[in-house]
């Protein structure tokens, strides 16, 4: 049977006939509905981010960190066009209610329409930052398109002009939805649902954390929000005012990043497995059927004589052999004391010798770093939601949760401690400085990247090291000062770590690249692509005396 081998990070569903998911595999999958069979598949180059059907269900569109949208026919997803002008990742495309066009949003600030052939028919720039979702307004040749600069603007597709731009007050806004009427349902980063009708505009307080997903269905006049709170909810907005109908948490393997309605009463959704899960919200019942899980590894330890990883199924192996689960996707392994501590999307730390739960937090978990403080070892966790989460290890082993330290107002990609300060980068492209004896902050620098950051490291005596989408590696000085280096990576770096010494800097790119920095003859010695999967993590063995690149593919690939 087809299955994913990483993650859904999109799914769609035509009637009540195909389910069609997307994954971190680079797959496509279509579905027959009524079976769950999985009926073929296609491939991206990349991370396949998101997909859709056309209106008659002939085509589905799918969108990819590959720098395209392609279009492939309905079930056998046979390649029917390419839209490749865009210069960086496709975060979502959308077919035109009745014509035959197509529009891609890309994290290269610009909106684009194509026709069915692959042509351009029309760029449309103004957005300052990563434009994220996009949709074409109801009955009218006009796009609406929502960004990470924090506005949502309206275009003309007869003459490419802006025709409305409406400032979202700074905060960043990853999801709409436009009703047949033209409401626009907008879904921020405060947990937020801005109705905006008639340039009236109506704050609705949603959920506890940000807003991922907003999903319409203009027939049953209900919309579903997804959040990093992890809860799901369905709203009536047949009415003038959106009311609640449903609540409900989602499983530990859904992915609140996509969902879509289906035959009846009945949503799908994307999941950190190899299939998708359903959830009917007339009789409000999950599926029960398990969720097959995927190997994908997203953290490497050297241990003195071992390698720890978890991944994707929240599975921790040492040299593959099984030692603890924690039920979801997991982003790192920070040791401390005794203890090695993970988390994720589940927003809980973990002890990953464990299994045992030992905190639970409001949104999702990304990353880990300890430090001395009081004499006393710490431990800060980086979350989706902006706060560096401190604990202390007691002196029976335990984890005391001391603080949430305002890191920034963005996810917390990295966290890394080098001498006494504690630094971390931001999905907003924000970087920090925090003193680890007091907890107090030293500096924010708001825009350290050009575009999101998604990883440090500690280069000892307060030296740090960050990677950005931008492509560059940036090396910060004791007093904050930058050297911004050119790198071999062609697609978004993910990953950085550096050696014990701090002389050597290894990067490490969604499209399976890994390159090594040597910091004191100036030069990128080492160059490889061990794997056509994403690098999701890299550490120093010093047993090996190597880099170690974990990859979504399942595999931990040694290179120095």
């Amino acid at each position: 049977m087809i299955q994913h081998r990483g993650p859904i990070s999109g799914i769609a569903a035509w009637q009540d006939r195909y389910v069609a998911t997307a994954g971190y595999d680079n797959q496509v999958i279509c579905w027959a509905q009524d079976t769950g069979e999985s009926l073929s598949r296609s491939l991206h180059d990349h991370l396949a981010n998101q997909c859709t059907f056309s209106p008659d269900g002939r085509y589905l569109l799918t969108s990819s960190s590959d720098y395209t949208a392609r279009m492939w026919t309905v079930p056998d997803l046979r390649l029917v066009a390419v839209f490749d002008d865009q210069e960086d990742d496709v975060e979502m495309s959308v077919f035109h209610p009745s014509k035959e066009l197509i529009a891609t949003a890309s994290r290269d600030h610009r909106v684009r329409a194509y026709d069915f052939t692959g042509r351009l028919v029309r760029t449309f720039t103004g957005h300052t930052a990563d434009v994220i979702s996009v949709e074409w307004a109801k009955d009218a040749d006009e796009l609406i398109s929502s960004s990470d600069d924090g506005t949502i603007k309206r275009w003309s597709l007869e003459t490419g002009e802006l025709l409305s731009d409406l400032d979202m007050n700074g905060v960043e806004t990853d999801t709409i939805a436009i009703s047949a009427s033209g409401v626009i349902f907008a879904g921020n980063d405060d947990g937020q649902i801005i109705v905006v009708d008639s340039g009236s505009r109506e704050v609705l307080p949603a959920h506890d954390a940000g807003i991922k997903r907003l999903v319409l269905d203009n027939s049953r006049g209900l919309l579903v929000s997804l959040s990093y709170d992890r809860t799901m909810r369905l709203w009536d907005v047949s009415r003038p005012r959106p009311e609640p109908v449903n609540t409900t948490a989602l499983p530990d393997d859904v992915w609140p990043r996509s969902c879509a309605f289906a035959g009846g009463s009945r949503l799908v959704f994307a999941t950190f497995g190899a299939t998708y899960r359903g959830y009917d919200y007339a009789s409000r019942v999950w599926d029960s059927a398990p969720v097959p899980a995927t190997g994908g590894v997203n953290a490497v330890l050297p241990e003195p004589a071992a390698v720890l990883t978890v991944g994707d199924a929240g599975t921790v192996r040492r040299d593959g052999a099984h030692v603890a689960d924690t039920g979801s996707l997991c982003n790192f392994l920070t040791p401390l004391g005794g203890l090695v501590l993970t988390g994720g999307q589940l927003g809980k730390v973990f002890d990953a010798l464990t299994g045992r739960e030992l905190y639970q937090h409001r949104s999702p978990l990304n990353c880990g770093a300890v430090f001395e403080h009081d004499g006393a070892p710490h431990a800060v966790v980086g979350a989706y939601t902006g706060e560096g989460l401190v604990f202390r290890l007691t002196a029976d082993g335990a984890l005391q949760h001391v603080t949430d330290l305002p890191l920034h107002t963005n996810a917390v990609k990295g966290v890394a401690v080098s001498g006494d300060v504690i630094f971390s980068v931001a999905a907003d492209s924000s970087a920090t400085w925090y003193r680890a004896s007091t907890l107090e902050m030293i500096a924010t620098v708001e825009e350290a990247h050009d575009k999101i950051a998604n990883g440090c490291a500690g280069l000892g005596d307060g030296w740090f090291a960050s990677v950005s989408r931008d492509l560059k590696l940036r090396v910060w000085d004791p007093d904050g000062k930058v050297t911004t280096l050119e790198t071999p990576h062609t697609h978004s770096i993910k990953c950085v770590a550096a050696s014990q010494d701090g002389r050597l800097i290894a990067t490490g790119s969604y499209n399976g690249r890994v390159a090594v920095h040597d910091r004191e003859t100036g030069t990128w010695s080492s160059v490889q692509r061990p794997t056509a999967a994403g690098i999701s993590a890299l550490a120093y063995d010093p047993r090996q005396k190597a880099f170690l690149a974990a990859s979504y593919d399942g595999q931990v690939y040694p290179f120095g």
